[in-house]
């Protein structure tokens, strides 16, 4: 017959195994189910460095002129945002840069030619929503609030030009694809709606209007995240 040591301790065994591998399929299963974070853990920040092609609308008017109108120039300018992580799914992203923009007469004051120029620093905060259910492939849309300020403003055919500062809202959607935990290339796309008012002298007479800018910004760089 066989002992009784001998029976306890073949039962404290089966028992030590059971529990070892029960702990083992719940990591396995922790491991497996766990998602890709928007954000790595270390670091709850992430920046990116785009090139940015600004594609204005071509809109606007001169106030108590029938028929005027305006149109604006596009430009591609390098662009910088800083992101910050709440979690794995909601960021908030601040987008830096600045450009310019060539202000031209139309409709019924084409003849105008070249108003003026000015430059814009248009720094936008937007909060985001990252979708992380699709491993290295991670899109995201926002919304948020923009304020424009215009500066360096000088007159061509206008002896002055006098763009007024103004907020303006910001919709946005794009996405990553991740490299590696700390590398990949983005794609990004935003809308501004953007009407600022200005006042310009032309022929001696003051004048004021309004520029509809709106612009599509679209971009494409890397990322890095901390």
């Amino acid at each position: 017959m066989i002992s009784s040591n001998i029976v306890r301790a073949i039962i404290t065994g089966a028992a030590l195994v059971a529990t070892c591998s029960a702990e083992a399929m719940d990591l396995t299963t922790a491991q497996a189910v766990t998602p890709v974070y928007a954000a790595s853990a270390e670091s709850p920040w992430q920046i990116r460095l785009r090139g940015l092609n600004v594609i204005t609308k071509d809109s606007g008017r001169v106030y108590g002129v029938p028929g005027s109108d305006l149109s604006f120039s596009n430009t591609l300018i390098p662009e910088f945002d800083v992101s910050y992580f709440f979690n794995e799914n909601i960021a908030a992203e601040l987008i830096l840069g600045t450009t310019y923009a060539n202000v031209y007469g139309g409709g019924s004051v084409a003849t105008l030619g070249e108003i003026g120029k000015t430059w814009l620093l248009p720094p936008t905060l937007t909060i985001q929503y990252h979708f992380t259910d699709f491993g290295t492939f991670q899109p995201y849309v926002g919304a948020g609030v923009n304020y424009t300020v215009f500066y360096n403003q000088s007159g061509k055919s206008a002896r002055s030009l006098d763009v007024k500062n103004t907020f303006g809202v910001a919709l946005q959607a794009g996405f990553d694809y991740m490299v590696d935990d700390h590398w990949g290339v983005n794609f990004d796309v935003k809308k501004i709606f953007l009407r600022p008012e200005f006042d310009a002298n032309v022929g001696g007479a003051d004048v004021s209007g309004k520029a509809k800018l709106d612009p599509w910004l679209i971009g494409a760089g890397i990322t890095y995240r901390f």
